[in-house]
């Protein structure tokens, strides 16, 4: 056996583990990525990386680059409901392309919209390239073909038995991060339930190759160009275009691979060449994890929360699961972190993991709703096929927006009672679909274009922030002191801006490193040294 050491070890190499293993590394946190697969895998999961997501790969440096491998910027991400693609759709809700997302959010600047769009790219494509990025850091450590085995903690760290092509090694490790799944090995070990529903619907998802496809789309009068397709029929079929535009997945209720086939030549409806590269059952499930870790052992992304893909909340849930435990993390390890710092980890993102099983759920409902408007005669050319598709297709163009329109929960979530946020009682409401932009202590701070032309979120550094908004003459010192006495990283902005203070609300605000706001005031804190204490992880009640 060999004896390696880390400071974190994280065990999954899909977008959460890889996030988190890159944030780390940013932040010269030594860490061991281990994967069982030899190499990414070449199979379609997620295709969506949502706007709060795309803000935090932006403050990693990664967002261009993740648009350049993605699907063009001039794509339109329409969704339609169809019978088949050569015939009218029943509905067709349009959304922007990245390229009039961007051009919406330059124009405005009331913090209603995020600094990035969404962004089109399959997970076969990104989780080579963040690996890409992750073997460039000298702190990283990425070993595929590592599979990893058991576990034993003690007061000074973790002790993890992982399976080589050389044989069985022992890692020692500080910390350890399960990001393996849903059928997370790290979460068994710990001896963790998933609470909630599951096998609440069997498909199967295939993946093919059709060049000519995307160029031959022929909905209705126009290209039809989009990015889902679903198919009003009584098999649950969907089909979704990928970043290439030459692959697609299709989903569907049925008992073998090669009715996947079928199911493909009818959806598209004209003859087209075509190969068909994988097949697997997949099942939905909405279900979270009873704890997102003991101890030194934490538990990120689908390890802890599975979800169904309506509404896109995944894979994002668990960058944002990443970008929380990095922070914590890294700042624990520099000595700066207090006892309640890694301990905040699970109190603020079970909450937001319970909250997107509940939107997944909403939006689940809410395409069950349409689904359920089927009726055989929907394919006639009557008055009751015209009336069922009439029915259906009102139905859907209400439903089917709650699975496409989650700006609010993928925005507006906030953290409550979390022991290192200067909690206010009551707050703003959490909603799903509406984004009210707001300072509220746990909340996201939201996008400000500044006189300058850059955005107030590209000035917030790595560390903590403390702005100074609308030209106030509070005097702050004594907080940037109090966070400084204690060997956490901060700098103060003066941001005279008019549009900064009117959209905030507020003269002072204190940012902590993943954006989120701690506190806020019109006046420096009676208490200087309790708001760091408590930022930090020092205070151990609330304020």
């Amino acid at each position: 056996m060999t004896q390696l050491d880390s400071d974190v070890l994280i065990v999954g190499a899909g977008p959460t583990g890889l996030t988190l293993a890159i944030d780390l590394g940013r932040r010269g946190v030594r860490c061991t990525l281990i994967e069982q697969k030899e190499r990414p895998a070449f199979l379609p999961k997620m295709e969506r990386i949502n706007a709060r997501s795309m803000e935090i790969y932006r403050r990693m440096g990664l967002a261009d680059k993740i648009r350049a491998a993605g699907l063009r910027s001039d794509c339109p991400m329409d969704v339609y409901i169809i019978l088949k693609l050569t015939e009218p759709p029943l509905l067709h809700l349009s959304y922007p392309s990245v390229d009039e997302a961007r051009a919406k959010t330059r124009a405005s600047n009331d913090g209603t919209l995020p600094l990035e769009p969404y962004q089109l790219i399959s997970q076969y494509t990104l989780e080579p390239f963040l690996k890409s990025v992750a073997e460039t850091l000298p702190a990283v450590t990425v070993r595929y073909g590592c599979e990893f085995l058991s576990l034993r903690q003690d007061s000074a760290g973790v002790s993890a038995r992982v399976q080589t092509p050389g044989g069985a090694q022992d890692i020692r490790t500080t910390y350890l991060v399960g990001c393996d799944g849903g059928g997370s090995a790290v979460r068994r070990e710990l001896g963790i339930p998933l609470s909630g529903e599951g096998n609440l619907l069997a498909l199967r998802q295939a993946l093919y190759r059709c060049d000519e496809l995307f160029d031959r789309l022929p909905i209705g009068n126009g290209p039809g160009h989009g990015r889902h397709y679903h198919v009003a029929d009584a098999k649950s079929t969907f089909l979704i275009m990928q970043d290439s535009t030459k692959h697609w997945t299709l989903h569907s209720v049925v008992d073998t691979d090669e009715e996947m086939k079928t199911a493909f030549e009818r959806v598209v409806g004209v003859p087209v060449k075509y190969e068909m590269l994988s097949c697997a059952p997949w099942r939905q499930n909405l279900l979270l994890a009873d704890r997102y870790g003991k101890d030194r052992v934490f538990l990120a992304g689908d390890a802890v929360h599975l979800v169904i893909p309506t509404g896109g909340l995944g894979m994002n849930s668990g960058v944002g699961d990443a970008i929380d435990l990095s922070w914590k993390l890294a700042a624990t390890l520099a000595g700066w972190g207090g006892p309640g710092l890694l301990k905040s980890y699970e109190i603020e993102r079970r909450q937001i993991g319970d909250r997107n099983v509940g939107a997944s759920r909403y939006a689940t409902i809410g395409r069950r709703k349409w689904r359920s408007m089927w009726r055989p005669d929907i394919t006639e050319d009557s008055s009751a096929g015209v009336a069922t598709r009439k029915k259906l297709a009102a139905v859907a163009d209400v439903e089917q927006r709650k699975s496409n329109e989650m700006i609010g929960a993928e925005l507006g979530y906030r953290y409550v009672d979390s022991p290192v946020i200067c909690n206010i009682p009551g707050g703003p409401e959490h909603l799903f679909r509406d984004y009210q932009p707001t300072t509220w202590p746990g909340a996201r701070l939201p996008h400000v274009w500044l006189d300058d032309g850059t955005a107030m979120q590209d000035r917030i550094g790595d560390g903590y922030t403390i702005l100074k908004l609308g030209g106030s003459a509070a005097d702050v010192s004594g907080l940037e002191r109090a966070i400084r006495a204690r060997g956490a990283p901060v700098v103060m902005l003066d941001v005279p801006d008019r549009a900064a203070r009117d959209i905030y609300g507020h003269d002072l605000i204190l940012v902590r490193p993943d954006m989120h706001v701690v506190w806020r005031g019109n006046a420096a804190p009676e208490d200087p040294a309790q708001v760091a204490a408590v930022a930090m992880g020092h205070f151990s009640k609330f304020v």
